[in-house]
């Protein structure tokens, strides 16, 4: 494709992004040039600000431009709860339910030793810490349902009992509303093995 080298460059730094292609790219960048120059230079400049700016915070590891998130400096947050998530994106869904009020840990990840990320990388040395405060009484394991989600529940629970404090993980299993002939059969195992009396 013809283009100046800037657009070219513009065009690489859009794919950047998750789930955009080089054709996508392409008409974004495009769409910026024609008719949004405005909008291009407001987003930016905002993206500028937010790459100086946004850092994580001190206590849960959020994205926040103050040292403590507004979840973790709020007194209303019930302390003696943690909810262990591997993104911030999880916290947010988790805050969305409007049932949890208690506070919050993120991984930015999980453990995967063939990528590189150990226990370091997932901030286990900050969370350590939190765990010999003594003032948590349970800790919910609310990593992903995959593989690796599963491996760093199992390598946290252990963690989480050495400090004598309850680990609880959320269930996975059947949607509400969901047909079970519909439903795969990793689901539908724990689903059967995370059953509960009634």
């Amino acid at each position: 494709m013809f283009a100046s080298p800037l657009l070219t460059q513009l065009i690489e730094a859009l794919r950047f992004l998750p789930g955009v292609g080089p054709k996508t790219a392409q008409r974004m960048a495009f769409q910026l040039l024609e008719r949004g120059r405005d909008n291009g230079k407001r987003l930016a400049e905002i993206l500028r600000q937010a790459m100086e700016s946004i850092n994580h915070c001190e206590s849960c590891r959020t994205f926040s431009e103050t040292p403590l998130c507004q979840l973790c400096a709020s007194a209303n947050r019930d302390t003696s709860f943690l909810c262990i998530v591997e993104t911030p994106i999880d916290m947010i869904a988790v805050e969305q339910m409007g049932t949890y009020r208690g506070r919050y840990f993120i991984l930015m990840g999980h453990l995967s030793p063939l990528d590189g990320i150990g226990p370091e990388e997932i901030g286990i040395p900050q969370l350590t810490g939190l765990l010999a405060s003594g003032n948590i009484r349970e800790v919910i394991l609310a990593t992903n349902p995959t593989v690796e989600g599963e491996a760093t529940a199992h390598y946290l629970s252990e963690l989480i009992n050495h400090h004598h404090i309850k680990a609880s993980r959320i269930a996975h299993g059947v949607p509400l509303g969901g047909e079970l002939e519909f439903i795969d059969s990793g689901t539908l195992a724990h689903a059967f093995a995370g059953r509960e009396t009634i």
